[in-house]
């Protein structure tokens, strides 16, 4: 199936959920927002358990992390930015975040505890400047076409009854 496909597919997915409008844009929202994080066993997990929490659809939420998939070729380039924008909001002065080489290092100095302290903080802190606006864009975006959706369905006629069609459980 082609990516276009595959986002309308879950987008139907998304709108056939019996849920109220507010649960499944909440859900949503929820989803993209951990999407962004660097989190990247645990986005999945994550979203369900706080849409959980605060009563959102949890089907939306896991819906939406996987929608914010379809940009995983972009990642290493959002996360650098992530890290370069957490880095400068952490550091005093304010100043860029000088080049990584990950050829001088060993792997396992990526999976340290002091690693996260100097490269997962600021990559953190960078994640919530993108997933704090696009989850709350998601919220109205997704909650206003859920509600014109509602609106179209109640505005369309229902077609007539047709009383001679054999299907009005009258006896003739």
């Amino acid at each position: 199936m082609n990516p276009i496909g595959w986002l309308r597919e879950k987008w139907e997915e998304l709108v056939r959920l019996k849920d109220s409008e507010h649960a499944i844009a909440l859900g949503m929202a929820i989803g993209m927002f951990f999407g962004f994080t660097p989190l990247v066993g645990f986005k999945t997990l994550m979203a369900i358990g706080i849409a959980r929490l605060v009563r959102a659809n949890v089907l939306a939420a896991a819906i939406a992390v996987t929608l914010h998939d379809v940009f995983l070729p972009l990642f290493p380039f959002l996360l650098r930015l992530e890290y370069q924008i957490g880095y400068w909001i952490m550091s005093h002065p304010h100043e860029f975040a000088p080049r990584l080489r990950l050829a001088s290092h060993s792997i396992s100095m990526w999976f340290h505890w002091s690693t996260f302290l100097t490269v997962g903080r600021p990559l953190l802190i960078g994640s919530l400047c993108f997933a704090v606006p696009v989850g709350a864009l998601t919220y109205y975006v997704t909650l206003f076409y859920l509600r014109q959706r509602k609106q179209r369905k109640q505005k369309a006629p229902k077609p007539p009854i047709n009383p001679f069609s054999g299907t009005g459980g009258g006896s003739c």
